[in-house]
């Protein structure tokens, strides 16, 4: 049994919009680009104002789909050939900063958010849009796990790059949504846009207010219909969720998520989902697309990273079903079926 990824990013956006929706005019347009539904909601100007600066933002978005596709004909693919014939390769100065900052991100959550295990992700099948029930060639995975590589094999001297290992393959797709919504919010302010909430598949950016209201969401329960909790974002705001519902199959009675942890091989299995607020600061849209992703496959030592990270909202719903918050979280949480019951977790300090 295998859910389908469009229906999951429809039904997660509906609930994601469902609270945000309110009796004042918004301009809105959609697509489908990352692999998702992507939404983007203009207040306060007129529509003549208003659909330019949001088309703008989509064909921002067409492109670094284009360009940083992993496993179609893309400058990135072109720079993962280059890697596993053990070349180096002069990629452009976008591409170089991205490596580096996904590079540095990767290393402060302990290698578990790794953009360079791109052929572990093949192995697993979650690189296709269509991806089957079944498991990895055992072979294959045994020689992966015997000389595993990430991101932290990938030399980058100013924008020349090449990878220590061949079995280096990256993909960005638990970056990319995040800087690019830093790009629509740029994009946004360029044509005068100063009130808007931007959605990528559940990665959410709050530039301002919604007609003077804050822009609020809901989160979806992993195993229940409908948003159980809401948050009311403020301006420069970002969540990011990372979930065992989104992308995944089962067999034999067992769910395999997209989600793999780099250590073991394998996809997650303590954690059900975990979102992270990420309260306004530069780069705060790419941060909150990665941090999700580290802090989910830590499971009870998520709080340890988010410290790390720099994050302190946190959601996470473990495998049994155990809802665990951050104190600043829980403050800004509200539940409209009735507050369930949650374990608070205190983050250690920095050090």
């Amino acid at each position: 049994m295998r859910r389908n990824p469009l229906i999951s990013a429809l039904f997660g956006l509906l609930i994601l919009f469902l609270s945000g929706c309110g009796k004042a005019p918004l301009h809105h347009q959609e697509s489908f680009v990352f692999g998702t539904r992507v939404e983007i909601l203009v207040a306060g100007v007129e529509e003549a104002q208003a659909r330019p600066a949001a088309s703008a933002v989509l064909r921002e978005f067409d492109r670094l789909h284009r360009t940083y596709h992993a496993w179609r004909p893309s400058e990135l693919s072109d720079l993962n050939s280059a890697l596993e014939e053990g070349k180096t390769l002069t990629v452009s100065d976008e591409m170089a900063g991205l490596l580096r900052d996904a590079q540095r991100l990767s290393a402060l959550g302990d290698g578990l958010f790794d953009p360079g295990i791109g052929k572990l992700i093949r192995l697993w099948g979650f690189h296709a849009d269509d991806y089957k029930p079944a498991l990895p060639d055992p072979e294959q995975l045994a020689a992966w796990r015997s000389h595993p590589t990430g991101i932290a094999d990938l030399t980058l001297d100013g924008n020349r790059v090449g990878s220590r290992s061949r079995q280096m393959a990256i993909d960005l797709g638990g970056y990319l949504k995040g800087y690019a919504l830093e790009r629509a919010v740029a994009i946004l302010r360029e044509h005068g846009v100063t009130n808007a909430l931007v959605n990528i598949g559940g990665n959410v950016m709050a530039l301002g207010s919604k007609n003077g209201t804050p822009w609020s969401i809901g989160i979806q329960h992993p195993r229940q219909p409908g948003p159980f909790a809401t948050l009311k974002l403020r301006d420069g705001e970002a969540i990011g969720t990372s979930g065992d519902y989104q992308r995944y199959f089962e067999l034999d009675g067992k769910r395999y998520c997209h989600l793999l942890d780099p250590r073991a091989g394998e996809p997650v299995t303590h954690t059900q989902a975990l979102t992270v607020l990420v309260t306004p600061r530069q780069a705060a849209g790419t941060l909150s697309d990665v941090a999700s992703k580290p802090l989910f496959i830590a499971g009870e030592r998520w709080a340890e990273l988010a410290t790390r990270l720099n994050v302190d909202h946190v959601l996470r719903i473990a495998a049994d079903g155990t809802i665990e918050v951050s104190p600043k979280m829980r403050e800004r949480l509200g539940f409209p079926g009735g507050k369930p019951t949650l374990r608070e977790i205190a983050l250690p300090p920095a050090e």
